[in-house]
């Protein structure tokens, strides 16, 4: 059966990702997942289609999101209690995303290593910038299929920021369950959909510079979902919440 191989969170969107040994899936995702994000002085959210270097900086928040800690690439450490100011509401990709403007030290910080003014948003609910779909997943097989056509070997999965790695999957296997109910540690979800891609994925995940076509490559084999979605992985849906650890079975439940 496949296992868990590796958990991803971003506790700021955009920013870098951590790999916990567990996390506590709920109905509405992992508390420190996604809870904060970037928008510029006329509100438009900032993420790495804007600027890819984000995924430099790290981040890391408790799961009330009453602290959080950014860490630089050249060291510079912004660690805190969050204090609230202005409430905003955010379009992100055809929905909205309610939150509250971060005081403090940590926006000017991301101002000078962006070169552009960015204010950092505390989202007002678990989940954050995410509405619906809390848990994500892909296998071994499929980023080794994807490697094979890009002729590149393997392909780091954390360019997809899927909460869950798999490994001992075959290519494409999670397709095989959308619909499906799957048991993972304490959780069950029912795997819902395949997640459309964006250009993110062409983003080396260590330095946000482009150097890899995936979203072309994946269309070669796996072609096009309605004419315009470009699939790779799955979406899942909370049914009973719980802990999920490294090493998890991932079993497909009758």
């Amino acid at each position: 059966m496949p296992r868990v191989a590796r958990l991803s969170i971003a506790p700021v969107k955009s920013l870098g990702l951590l790999h916990p040994g567990s996390v506590t899936l709920t109905e509405d995702g992992v508390a420190e997942d996604r809870r904060f994000f970037l928008i510029d002085a006329t509100g438009r959210l900032m993420d790495r289609l804007v600027i890819g270097s984000l995924v430099r900086i790290g981040s890391w928040t408790d799961p009330e999101a009453t602290t959080l800690r950014l860490e630089f690439p050249d060291g510079q450490v912004i660690d805190g209690d969050i204090e609230l100011g202005d409430p905003v509401v955010t379009p992100i990709y055809g929905r909205q995303a309610e939150g509250h403007v971060v005081l403090g030290p940590f926006a000017a910080a991301l101002c000078a290593y962006a070169g552009r003014e960015i204010r950092l948003i505390r989202a007002d609910s678990v989940g954050g910038t995410r509405q619906d779909h809390p848990a994500t997943f892909i296998t071994d097989g499929s980023l080794d299929q994807l490697g094979q056509h890009l002729g590149v070997g393997a392909v780091d999965g954390r360019r997809f920021r899927m909460l869950m790695e798999l490994e001992g999957g075959t290519a494409q296997e999670e397709d095989t369950w959308i619909g499906q109910r799957v048991a993972v540690g304490e959780t069950t979800l029912r795997v819902s959909a395949p997640v459309p891609r964006c250009a993110i994925t062409t983003q080396d995940p260590d330095t946000g510079a482009r150097d890899l076509d995936t979203l072309r490559t994946i269309i070669s084999y796996r072609g096009l979902r309605d004419g315009s979605d470009i699939d790779f992985g799955v979406w899942g849906e909370v049914e009973v919440p719980g802990v999920i650890r490294l090493g998890d079975e991932v079993r497909v439940l009758v």
